[in-house]
């Protein structure tokens, strides 16, 4: 595996332990992408600096770091611009400088299989690169005087950019006709109920999948397993619905993917209900929890019938405190029927905490899905509450 250094900000927006929990999940997204972690740099600025990203006495204290210690990656928890990117380049040299958003397109172009998922992953990769064209050819611009030196790197640039024009231009089409086929595909599955399973990435969305649709979709304790939506018809007490399991969400999601994703966010846009799965164990849910709502909101998919999946109670601890300790109450010290009885239980949306790993509580859960589904069958077509009524099992 490669060596990487992860590099992050404290600012008023991001305090030292939110910075932290950024940076667990860099290290997450590395080792997802094939790569391990050795070492956090870290500054307290009011905000990135415009030339550097951090100051330029961090900047060379990270240079001297890596070249002690063979490091094949420098990874920026945030989003570098163009000229960041050149600025750390002249400092760190020889090395491949990364951020957040050009990881994670990394990793999805590691996880797309699909001839779909290509299209969409290869647009978002040209967007990205298309502003910082010019980092690119360095080797081609004018280092020194004499004849035949002068200009040929601006001209490399110019062309590059106009087949990446070209490029981007061709694949937009493409993604056009695969968004009227998958129009097409929806309207013909007809009008059964449809249920999204949506959340943070690896939470467990497709291994809940495998257990409510009795199918083997490829389920990994990875960072975006799941790129292609895939959707099953699932048969509850003989009542019929579509059951999909879409590509996961992150926080700090380059808007890029949000936009090339546009026809795989179709599937959650359309459906019926929304089934969000959360992963309980993790120590900053809430914060994922506010991410999935804030990207529904972004996509219009705010406002539908929602039924919240605490997934992963098998594997949530706590530490308990000992009756004589007087500091406050920290979240890792509350139990899970505290968190059962705290801001979960005032929800007005139904809530069931569950494990797919051990199947716990999945009967409930299918129950849950069930009566929702029933409820949106039945104002959808009202002959059928007589059926329901007389005839449950049929």
């Amino acid at each position: 595996m490669e060596r990487a250094i992860l590099v992050g900000i404290i600012s008023p927006q991001q305090n030292a332990e939110r910075l932290n929990e950024y940076l667990d999940e860099l290290a997450f997204l590395a080792e997802t992408a094939g790569a391990i972690s050795v070492a956090r740099f870290t500054q307290s600025l009011k905000s990135p600096h415009p030339v550097t990203y951090v100051g330029s006495g961090k900047l060379q204290e990270i240079a001297a770091f890596v070249e002690d210690h063979d490091i094949d990656l420098i990874i920026f928890d945030d989003e570098l611009s163009p000229s960041q990117l050149r600025n750390i380049e002249k400092v760190i040299k020889k090395k491949r400088i990364l951020d957040r958003n050009n990881l994670i397109l990394d990793i999805f172009a590691k996880r797309a299989q699909t001839a779909h998922a290509k299209v969409q992953v290869e647009l978002a990769q040209y967007e990205y690169l298309l502003p910082r064209l010019t980092r690119m050819w360095t080797h081609l611009e004018r280092q020194q005087g004499g004849i035949g030196m002068r200009g040929p790197g601006e001209t490399e640039i110019e062309t590059d950019r106009r087949i990446i024009r070209d490029r981007i231009s061709l694949l937009k089409k493409r993604l056009q006709k695969i968004d009227i086929q998958k129009a097409t595909q929806r309207k013909n599955r007809g009008k059964l109920v449809r249920v999204a399973l949506v959340g943070y990435t690896n939470v467990g969305k497709s291994t809940l999948m495998n257990l409510l649709s009795k199918s083997d979709i490829f389920a990994e304790n990875k960072l975006f397993a799941t790129l292609d939506t895939t959707v099953r018809k699932v048969v509850i007490k003989n009542l019929p619905f579509l059951l999909s399991d879409t590509v996961g969400f992150i926080r700090k999601l380059p808007h890029s993917l949000v936009e090339s994703f546009k026809s795989t966010l179709d599937e959650v846009r359309e459906a019926d209900l929304l089934v969000i799965v959360i992963d309980i164990s993790h120590s900053d849910f809430e914060a994922q929890l506010q991410v999935v709502e804030k990207t529904l909101s972004e996509i219009g998919a705010a406002g539908k019938p929602t039924l919240f999946v605490f997934n992963k109670i098998d594997a949530f601890t706590y530490i308990k405190k000992d009756e004589d300790d007087l500091t406050p109450v920290q979240k890792e010290n509350i139990s899970l029927p505290e968190l059962q009885q705290s801001w979960m239980a005032k929800m007005k949306d139904p809530v069931i905490f569950i494990s797919a790993k051990e199947r716990t509580n999945i009967d409930a859960l299918r129950e849950m899905i069930y009566q929702q589904v029933k409820e949106i069958h039945i104002r959808r077509y009202p002959y059928n509450d007589f059926l329901f009524q007389y005839y449950p099992e049929s």
